[in-house]
């Protein structure tokens, strides 16, 4: 979205998760970070950067303090830089990959310990918004903005070396993130070109792509866009299906596609919409029927009710959180092999939902842009000033 803007796999970004071990395991997972945090930092703003910024968070990094041993929070790596990180694809509990500002771009293998800076040649320029990582080596990051500035890079060694795989040479169109059903295949969404929302598709792991056609696109609504905020504004489950969220328009809607990308149908949410800050944010879909949807108004200085909503259909239909977050949120994901715990992130706290995205309550008070789980029972988060951190149980 020319204004901020910004998913999600079962473990939330578009791969289908296998399952490691038994339902055991992930209960008692679920089931331990259910202990609120007790963390207190200053609270940040709305999402800037890429498109016109609008304020950032400006506290220092902090996390829980004072828990007692052995209960699940936030732990803080230091990244080493203060890159704005809404890029994040979490891989395992020892590797994680970030995708930010000024073009930058980090890798951990070793539990966030360390970091290696591993931003393509002559990228200071771009914003990267989404990054899809396969493994220890391969990734796809997607930069946004206008005209030539939207850019997928490719790379199969760890980030020492890059390939541009697509540059956009329509300066109508305007990418925002991206998803992928498998290691070959996956797609990238634009802000509505001509009335519609654009669909770029990949079917061999990011090394080319091409434009779907529009025919099986809706129309899109006057001021209607996609919100590069964290990476999640166009998820994948399984391997055919995928949603897209929107919002500036006067509705806030969910779409969805059944065959990669091909056709699509819209639905309402009643996540509040009706300004170019406000709409759906972040999509996160366990299985291809049960989805949660987060967002608001990013603006600091503006309320977000009902920034919540789930949909039990496979986004047919959507109906409101009972117990919302307190405030916007911009980043949403299920907990690994969980069926009714997930996490939502913003700039002013991490939320926790057991009821599948019904009722929801602040677990921490730290700021972070988008986070993700994987198939050990890890969870990554980042964000802001180089922010990132992983949940340590």
């Amino acid at each position: 979205m020319r204004g901020l803007g910004k998913t999600r796999r079962t473990s939330s970004k578009g791969f289908t998760r296998r399952l490691l071990t038994a339902g055991v395991c992930a209960a008692a997972f679920a089931a331990a970070i259910t202990v609120p945090a007790q963390a207190h930092e200053p609270s940040g703003h709305g999402p800037g950067g890429g498109k016109p910024s609008h304020g950032k968070p400006h506290g220092e990094p902090g996390g829980p303090h004072g828990k007692p041993h052995g209960q699940p929070r936030w732990e803080l790596k230091d990244s080493g830089t203060d890159a704005r990180f809404r890029g994040l694809s979490a891989v395992s509990r020892n590797t994680a990959w970030l995708a930010g500002s000024a073009g930058t771009v980090l890798r951990t293998t070793d539990g966030g310990a360390s970091w290696r800076n591993v931003s393509p040649p002559g990228a200071a320029e771009l914003e990267f918004r989404d990054v899809e990582a396969f493994d220890s080596r391969r990734a796809v990051v997607l930069a946004i903005g206008e005209g030539e500035a939207s850019r997928v890079l490719r790379t199969e060694d760890g980030g020492a070396t890059w390939s541009e795989s697509f540059r956009n040479t329509d300066a109508k169109a305007f990418y925002d993130c991206m998803t992928f059903f498998d290691r070959r295949h996956g797609l990238a969404m634009s802000d509505p070109v001509d009335g519609r929302f654009r669909i770029l598709s990949t079917s061999d792991g990011g090394r080319s792509w091409k434009v779907l056609p529009a025919a099986g696109m809706p129309a899109a609504q006057q001021g209607e866009a996609g919100f590069a905020a964290s990476g999640q504004c166009l998820v994948g489950s399984g391997p055919r299906d995928v949603w897209l969220a929107t919002g500036g328009a006067p509705r806030a809607r969910v779409l969805h596609s059944a065959d990669r990308g091909l056709t699509w149908t819209a639905t309402d949410t009643p996540v509040p919409a009706g300004d170019p800050a406000r709409g759906v944010f972040a999509l996160a879909f366990r299985d291809r029927t049960h989805g949660i949807a987060v967002g608001g108004d990013y603006r600091a200085d503006q309320a977000s009710p009902e920034a919540a909503a789930v949909s039990g259909d496979g986004g047919r239909t959507w109906a409101p959180a009972t117990t919302p977050p307190p405030a916007y949120r911009s980043g949403v994901t299920w907990l690994p092999h969980s069926r009714t715990s997930a996490l939502a992130v913003g700039p002013t706290g991490t939320d926790l939902t057991t009821d599948s995205g019904r009722t929801w309550r602040t677990l921490d008070t730290g700021s972070y842009d988008t986070v993700d789980c994987t198939s050990d029972l890890t969870c990554w988060a980042s964000g802001e000033k180089g922010r990132v951190a992983r949940l340590a149980r």
